[in-house]
């Protein structure tokens, strides 16, 4: 039996407050839209999705700063585990670039203020940027029994990664999925049957299942048309603040289950899921 949904209040409240200022937010059937066709469950090997996931996506909205140099950060990374990554000079400055921009957005410093007021945080805008900077890039190794600094928590959270036995981890970002798709890397199969059926191609949070590069992510889930800085905002506030593992939040109507794990004192993933009945 499924644990009873009981959201965290001040949570809850924290993050519906980033939720209405995300300005940067895309409109589902206006800025972009999706197509989810038939419903599967994660252990279902026949695909239910012949076409892709997204039909249209806006361009324009995706040369946002913050989108655009999110964007640029997608291709930084080895998608292996048990492979080192060597980040370049070039490379950090993306990252730094990235970092500067979601701090400029209402959403980031919204987050900041908050999590300076728990203590979570330095209120010197500077030091701010540098724990961003350590939670989502620092590298560290994912793959038990390997020296290699293989991973992080911004490769696997919004990048992904593949393991050799044969599957994706993490993967939970809707533009590289949008991207992936485009490129004909990403073969959607389907959205996993949940209790809201009713929302459909309207929802900002769907679970799906899909392949990439062969490799099955056999149920994902992610939100859909919001903001790189919403997501980071959201996901820092929860690696830090939320008391469990797993956090129940209400975001105006939807039900939401947070997920965050560490991995020592680094982010090991994070993701939304709908609340089960």
């Amino acid at each position: 039996m499924a644990q009873k949904y009981t959201p965290h209040q001040e949570l809850s409240e924290i993050c519906t407050e980033l939720w209405k200022l995300d300005e940067n937010r895309l409109t589902p059937g206006k800025d972009y839209s999706i197509n989810l066709q038939g419903g599967t469950k994660s252990y279902w090997r026949d695909d239910k999705a012949k076409e892709p996931l997204f039909t249209s996506v806006n361009d324009d909205v995706l040369r946002k700063p913050t989108f655009s140099r999110f964007i640029a950060l997608l291709d930084n990374y080895e998608t292996s585990t048990g492979l080192s990554e060597t980040v370049t000079q070039e490379e950090v400055k993306e990252n730094q670039l990235f970092i500067d921009s979601i701090c400029e957005t209402k959403v980031m410093k919204r987050a900041h203020e908050y999590l300076v007021s728990k203590r979570k945080s330095e209120r010197d805008i500077w030091k701010f940027k540098h724990q961003l900077y350590n939670l989502w890039f620092k590298l560290y190794r994912r793959t038990r029994g390997s020296r290699a600094l293989d991973s992080s928590g911004f490769e696997h959270v919004f990048v992904g990664e593949t393991r050799d036995k044969g599957d994706v981890i993490g993967f939970h970002n809707w533009i590289q999925f949008y991207l992936q798709e485009k490129a004909g890397n990403v073969d959607y199969q389907g959205y996993i049957l949940g209790k809201r059926p009713e929302l459909r191609e309207s929802s900002h949070l769907i679970t799906i299942k899909f392949k990439w590069n062969r490799e099955v992510k056999p149920m994902g889930s992610t939100f859909v048309g919001t903001s790189p800085e919403f997501e980071v905002a959201l996901y820092t506030i929860c690696f830090l603040c939320a008391p469990e593992t797993t956090t129940d939040i209400q975001i105006e109507d939807y039900e939401v289950v947070i997920t965050c794990y560490k991995h020592g004192a680094n982010l090991g993933t994070s993701f939304p899921k709908e609340a089960a009945d």
